[in-house]
């Protein structure tokens, strides 16, 4: 696994998808809801989609509502979002 300092200091994912532009620096959405994967996927492309959306979320001051993991991509967004000042929501069911 990549350290995640490494992943945002790339400009651009390693496969042929172009990084998220945000178009303004707010949002009419207050919270968002994320699924992603507990584990880092195969292509390091994933992890720096994952910082980028959290980053995109936290530039237009949008909180995170995601499935509870502190691992792989459900980790990286809910730390970096959280570590960017917004509300991290985690839910778990019971029954996992």
């Amino acid at each position: 696994m990549e350290n995640s300092q490494d992943l945002q200091s790339q400009t651009r994912p390693s496969s042929h998808h172009e990084p998220i532009k945000a178009s303004s620096s707010s949002s009419r959405f207050k919270r968002i809801c994320v699924f992603c994967g507990s584990s880092h996927g195969k292509n390091p492309s994933y992890q720096l989609a994952a910082l980028q959306l959290a980053n995109l979320l936290v530039e237009r001051k949008i909180d995170l509502v995601y499935g509870g993991g502190s691992i792989g991509l459900m980790g990286l967004v809910s730390q970096a979002v959280h570590k960017g000042g917004r509300h991290v929501l985690g839910g778990v069911s019971l029954l996992l």
